[in-house]
């Protein structure tokens, strides 16, 4: 699949603060009969559907970044019941969650509601395009946002069978012996957002760091060949043993 084929995505990396330790992230678990990261531990995401650019037409500013930002903040709130990006009432959110995973408009429930989009809530984070795969290509823009106080997953049950919150650190360590599947593009991420001790230093880190593509590419080294990315965008770890390295 050529690089003109790729899917455009939108992923939402939500933190929340802890009572003790590092902050924790909003992670979704797929099933593993889905086509794509089947089994993997991943943020809330998904395509962008037409649906997402006929919204984002009705708002000032880049339409796929913002179309982009409307279907990170819709695929949260179908795959795990979490509303971040919108301001609606906290009743609203179960309502949200069935109706939007049925397939119906969120500008419309939106209305319904009484509530209204906060995209400025999200931060972009990353930019994801892999090359020379064979699975589905997808075009990802990841974002930040902070939770919102007292949100509690409730898994969509189809895509996903668990919704959880756990710090960077402790996600990766299950992978590490063997009790998780993060493919590449969710460690590399994973690794970089340990770095931060809050969701203000996770925003910062972002904004000092200007979203560039992320292409890996394999290169050959003295011990076997390896997947990697650049070395100026914010990640601590660069590259990966090709064999040892997820990537879908």
């Amino acid at each position: 699949m050529s690089e003109s084929e790729a899917i455009p995505a939108a992923t939402l990396i939500v933190m929340r603060e802890a009572a003790e330790g590092p902050p924790e992230l909003l992670i979704v678990e797929r099933a593993r009969a889905m086509s794509f990261a089947g089994g993997a531990l991943v943020f809330p995401g998904g395509r962008v559907d037409p649906g997402d650019h006929a919204l984002a037409a009705t708002l000032e500013g880049d339409p796929d970044d913002l179309a982009a930002r409307i279907a990170a903040v819709r695929e949260t709130i179908e795959e795990a019941g979490v509303a971040v990006g919108v301001r609606v009432p906290p009743s609203a959110s179960p309502d949200l969650q069935r109706r939007l995973y049925a397939g119906e408009p969120m500008a419309a429930l939106l209305d319904e509601a009484g509530g209204a989009l906060d995209l400025d809530s999200l931060v972009p984070f990353a930019r994801w395009l892999p090359a020379g795969v064979h699975h589905k290509v997808f075009d990802t823009r990841f974002y930040l946002a902070r939770a919102p106080e007292g949100a509690e997953p409730v898994v969509d049950g189809n895509e996903n069978v668990r919704v959880f919150w756990a710090s960077a650190r402790a996600v990766i360590e299950a992978a590490d012996r063997g009790d998780a599947t993060i493919i590449f593009p969710t460690r590399r991420n994973l690794e970089r957002l340990a770095l931060s001790a809050s969701f203000v230093d996770a925003a910062a880190d972002a904004r000092a760091h200007p979203v560039r593509t992320v292409t890996p590419w394999i290169e050959t080294r003295e011990d076997g060949k390896h997947l990697c990315i650049p070395d100026d965008l914010g990640y601590p770890v660069t590259s990966e043993p090709l064999d040892r390295a997820i990537r879908a």
